[in-house]
């Protein structure tokens, strides 16, 4: 499960509509003139293991971390395994308008500077694995952004 992942290969996107876009992780995409940047998100639990006052509760500190240090995963050598490349998958250039994550399965959004931090949540309720590291999920939440304007709204589906 090292970091970064690459995008699934050709004989497994093609089994998919033409009209998906698969990539990997981490990526930047653009969406309306919006750079988006997408994180599994996996480095927030160096992050907040390594950071007083950060918790699994408020996933918005180790975003604003993360683009504080301009990179995705600040810390090496801790829980995340970061594969050997040549580029620095997880340097943070440009910077993009919204910064997503979802791996601490909790709903969080703020803005760093200019930055839209979203940190989407889950579907599922609490796991056995979640449990023991006394990480509570906050399920059936979806962020809507207006990208226009930049506004959210977190919808509910309870």
């Amino acid at each position: 499960q090292a970091e970064p992942q690459p995008c699934f290969p050709e004989r497994i996107t093609r089994l998919f509509r033409s009209d998906i876009t698969f990539v990997g992780n981490p990526a930047m995409v653009d969406i309306g003139g919006v750079k988006v940047l997408i994180y599994h998100g996996r480095s927030m639990d160096d992050i907040i293991a390594g950071t007083h006052g950060f918790s699994y509760s408020d996933p918005a500190k180790p975003m604003a971390s993360m683009l504080r240090f301009r990179h995705l995963s600040p810390i090496y050598g801790g829980r995340v395994s970061i594969a050997p490349e040549k580029k620095d998958h997880f340097v943070i250039d440009p910077v993009p308008d919204i910064l997503h994550c979802g791996h601490v399965h909790t709903v969080g959004v703020s803005r760093y500077k200019n930055v839209l931090t979203i940190n989407s949540g889950t579907w599922q309720s609490q796991t056995e694995f979640q449990k023991r590291m006394n990480l509570v999920p906050m399920p059936a939440k979806a962020t809507v952004v207006d990208l226009a304007s930049m506004e959210y709204r977190i919808n509910s589906f309870d």
